[in-house]
């Protein structure tokens, strides 16, 4: 590549990697609840890397920019009244960039998830150190992980 970074390309090897993680995640379940969308109760965020975040921008602007915040109303509880909620999530309390979604938003880190017949958490490994591969070619000089919530100059 000589110096230059291939966005375009960077981008395809993502998104074939986030296609293997999705069948491998097949059979997991999530309630749908946005609980992990709502970093106030579950008390994290994705991280996310350099070459995510593109994809993630990229995904912002095809749909015409962020979700208006005051139509992203999720009910807050007593003990959460300033609760922090994915800027991502649309009115209707989806993700309005799902199938551009982060890693950490594609593998379960909520704990209401059901894992199925596919492989546990612990065997993310293989697939973290691909997309720190990947990040890391996006970035000369390496990257390193930061909350969606920061990335995205939300906090």
């Amino acid at each position: 590549m000589s110096g230059t970074i291939d966005n375009d390309a960077l981008l395809a090897e993502l998104r074939a990697l986030y296609a293997r993680i999705d069948v491998l995640y097949a059979d997991w379940s999530c309630p749908s609840s946005t609980e992990c969308c709502r970093f106030g109760i579950t008390g994290r965020q994705p991280y996310v890397t350099s070459i995510e975040l593109t994809m993630v921008e990229r995904a912002i602007a095809k749909r015409g920019g962020m979700p208006s915040p005051k139509k992203r109303a999720l009910p807050l509880t007593e003990d959460k009244p300033r609760e922090r909620i994915c800027p991502l999530l649309n009115r209707d309390n989806q993700c309005s960039i799902y199938a551009d979604r982060p890693f950490g938003c594609r593998t379960f880190f909520c704990e209401r998830a059901k894992q199925g017949e596919g492989p546990a958490r612990s065997a993310l490994q293989t697939h973290v150190n691909e997309l720190r591969a990947l990040a890391e070619r996006h970035k000369l000089g390496g990257d390193a992980p930061r909350p969606l919530m920061r990335a995205l100059g939300c906090e």
